[in-house]
């Protein structure tokens, strides 16, 4: 299976909070229009770019591309979700190729079955 890379939307993430700190840190301070013209674009294409981009990640769950479509944090949040997903299946991938497991070869069995200890 393909796994497609998360660089390009882990820097538009970036550059989203970035200018997003920016645009409010201007708003609350000297409030410049050359400031505002040019970090409000840059915020509004960064959070297309992270949204679009997580959307069409392969290995994105449901959840990551929920969380994505939040302005700011939701691109890094999007991201951190993505890499829990990436992690947690390249373990049950490293379990399932070696067959073995830390667990005596009862519990293994049922656990592998979906059956409890008392079953």
């Amino acid at each position: 299976m393909y796994v497609q890379s998360a660089r390009h939307p882990r820097i538009a993430a970036h550059v989203e909070l970035i200018s997003l700190i920016v645009m409010l840190a201007n708003v609350f301070t000297v409030h410049l229009k050359p400031i505002s013209s040019l970090a409000g674009p840059t915020h509004g294409c960064a959070y297309l770019f992270v949204v679009i981009a997580t959307w069409r990640l392969q290995q994105a769950p449901p959840a990551a591309k929920a969380v994505a479509l939040v302005p700011g944090v939701g691109g890094l949040l999007a991201l951190r979700q993505v890499d829990r997903a990436d992690s947690a299946r390249a373990q049950t991938e490293e379990v399932g190729a070696s067959g073995e497991t830390d667990l005596p070869s009862g519990v293994a069995e049922r656990s592998a079955l979906g059956l409890r200890a008392g079953s």
